[in-house]
């Protein structure tokens, strides 16, 4: 026999399933693009950090939804350049990369980074695959300043790669190399490719995981946290100098996507359980959304 308090969790289980349930037929088909970051993946234990964001892309996609994973590693780069006795230097958060740098990024993000999440994904059914922007010319690049050495921006993004394998259900896994016409390879910032693979497959949403709840219009006040802006306001708050360092590429690349066909950008604490989930199936929302337009009060 259930007593009281089993029955109260499933009723809580019931209701949560109810009011997912407008979301899942409005997002059924829909792709979405996360970008995990380095930081995010960082951010607590990673085998239980890792293990939360898997299950959330997972039911994503036994939904009906076609999750794309774009990931940065950050911190892991960091760490084996200090590692291996290089120092690591940013400019408006963009690592300078000489020639050993962008050996060392590639050796991280597609032998250390990428395989970490596609095993994870992978626990659930062979559901994800792992590329790079090399793969397929999935990402053309091009030398961004002479003095940042071989970072680059993105030239184009070969959508038809990814489209090949989300139309046979699989979630690309994809690390930020990208290469020139020459085979030369670049390294990119992940908040900037995923933009730009947002933009080039028409995604209804575009999420950051990072480890931070949002955007603030006050960086040290938590009360100033920003739940809906648009790409206008986001604009004004990098001229007066409220965003700063690393975020920049971020805010930069969502004004971009939601100017260019991306419905909604949203930055998100990747270290929230299941953050995912409660931003794109409940009617809470989480972290801070941004829209082209002005946002509309219960919107999500």
């Amino acid at each position: 026999m259930i007593d009281a308090v089993d029955m109260d969790a499933a009723a809580l289980k019931a209701a949560t399933l109810v009011e997912a349930l407008p979301y899942i037929r409005r997002f059924a088909g829909k792709t979405v693009v996360v970008k995990y970051g380095g930081n995010a993946l960082a951010g607590t234990s990673e085998h239980d950090a890792l293990a939360l964001f898997a299950e959330d892309v997972v039911l994503m996609r036994l939904v009906g939804m076609q999750p794309v994973v774009v990931h940065g590693g950050g911190p892991q780069i960091s760490e084996m350049m200090l590692r291996l006795g290089k120092q690591t230097e940013f400019v408006d958060g963009l690592r300078v990369t000489d020639a050993e740098t962008v050996d060392i990024a590639r050796m991280v993000l597609k032998g250390q980074v990428n395989p970490q999440l596609v095993a994870a994904i992978n626990v659930h059914g062979n559901y994800a695959v792992g590329v790079s922007g090399v793969d397929g010319g999935l990402i053309r690049a091009q030398v961004r300043d002479p003095d940042l050495g071989f970072v680059g921006d993105v030239t184009s993004i070969n959508p038809g790669v990814l489209r090949g394998m989300l139309d046979n259900e699989f979630i690309p896994v994809i690390a930020t190399i990208g290469s020139d016409e020459h085979g030369q390879a670049y390294n990119i910032n992940a908040d900037t490719v995923a933009g730009a693979i947002a933009e080039a497959l028409g995604a209804e949403k575009l999420v950051y995981l990072t480890d931070i709840e949002g955007l603030r219009r006050q960086v040290d006040d938590p009360a100033s946290l920003i739940r809906q802006t648009t790409a206008n306001e986001l604009e004004s708050l990098v001229a007066d100098g409220s965003i700063a360092g690393g975020m920049i590429p971020k805010v930069a690349s969502c004004v971009h996507a939601v100017r260019n066909g991306v419905h909604n950008a949203h930055i998100l604490d990747g270290r929230i359980a299941h953050v995912l989930l409660l931003e794109i199936f409940t009617d809470s929302g989480i972290g801070t959304m941004i829209k082209g337009s002005e946002p509309q009060e219960g919107t999500t």
